[in-house]
């Protein structure tokens, strides 16, 4: 890896605090460029000044070819910018040939979401009489009360529970703190699987969920729960924790919450991101409407093919 791939890195990790998801997909995004370049230069050293915006849609053109999905491209294109960004920024370029670059353009698809009655019915799955029962609805619970994220579900420790305010503090994306709130449902699990913890708990262990080795729980453990509870009531796709993420901002938008409130509850930087859910509150919407609406288009009498 090229020196300064590393010096970009290491500021986005350490300065910009990206998720470490990003910090990976990066990585192996500008690894791969840096690959590509000594193909197109035959040189084992590439010159990062000698790259221009030629060379970089040729890139992207490459990827294209190869059948890489258009939000695939944009990804490694954000890549790129932020890497010749920070190039420039530091002297190392005069010129930076991806500042122009157009971002492809591909069809934004809605978030997968759990209708109220599988997300009621996955609720009552786990079985409170045994300590993975008690702690599986613990997590399902949390997370369709609050809306985190699985690293910051990993990541809570016993000390940024305030369960007497019905809130949890949780550090999420750029290491920013915020307050969430939980409901009564969650907060009653909670309370049930921190008494059955107490007794498997390893010594200094501060996170809140564990195994019942009494280790912390990692990403792959949570993965398995949810996709064990998720695979018997629903027909989605990934069968994911962040499933419960787009079900509960996806329910609250239903309901009529504000987006800037579901924003700030899910730790957006960006309204823009929160909006997508508009859209599939509008969806929803509009399949009332043409359940119950006497002229919706349900009601319309199919023609007969000729």
């Amino acid at each position: 890896m090229h020196r300064k791939i590393h010096e970009f890195v290491k500021y986005i990790k350490l300065e910009r605090r990206y998720s470490a998801n990003t910090v990976e997909a990066y990585q192996t995004d500008l690894m791969q460029f840096e690959e590509f370049l000594k193909e197109y230069f035959h040189t084992v050293t590439v010159k990062w000044d000698l790259v221009t915006r030629r060379i970089l849609r040729a890139y992207l053109g490459m990827l294209a070819a190869r059948g890489l999905k258009r939000i695939s491209v944009a990804r490694k294109l954000a890549a790129l910018r932020a890497y010749f960004a920070f190039l420039s920024r530091n002297g190392w370029l005069d010129i930076n040939p991806a500042l122009t670059l157009r971002t492809p353009k591909y069809e934004k698809r809605l978030p997968e979401f759990l209708s109220l009655e599988h997300m009621d019915q996955i609720l009552e799955m786990p079985d409170p009489r045994t300590f993975e029962g008690c702690r599986d609805r613990a997590i399902l619970e949390l997370f369709y009360a609050s809306g985190i994220r699985r690293a910051e579900l990993i990541e809570l420790t016993v000390n940024e529970l305030y369960l007497d305010e019905n809130v949890i503090r949780v550090i999420g994306k750029g290491e920013k703190h915020r307050i969430v709130p939980v409901g009564r449902h969650a907060k009653t699990c909670l309370t049930a699987y921190l008494k059955s913890r107490q007794s498997l708990v390893k010594p200094d262990v501060e996170k809140v969920f564990i195994l019942k080795s009494g280790a912390p729980m990692y990403p792959m453990a949570i993965h398995r729960i949810i996709y064990k509870y998720l695979k018997k009531f629903t027909d989605i796709k990934k069968k994911s924790p962040h499933i419960l993420r787009h079900t509960f901002a996806t329910h609250l938008m239903n309901q009529g919450a504000d987006i800037r409130a579901v924003k700030d509850l899910l730790g957006h930087a960006n309204l823009s991101t929160t909006q997508i859910y508009t859209h599939t509150s509008i969806e929803h919407l509009k399949a009332i409407y043409a359940r119950a609406h006497p002229g919706g288009p349900d009601k319309y009498p199919k023609k007969k093919e000729v």
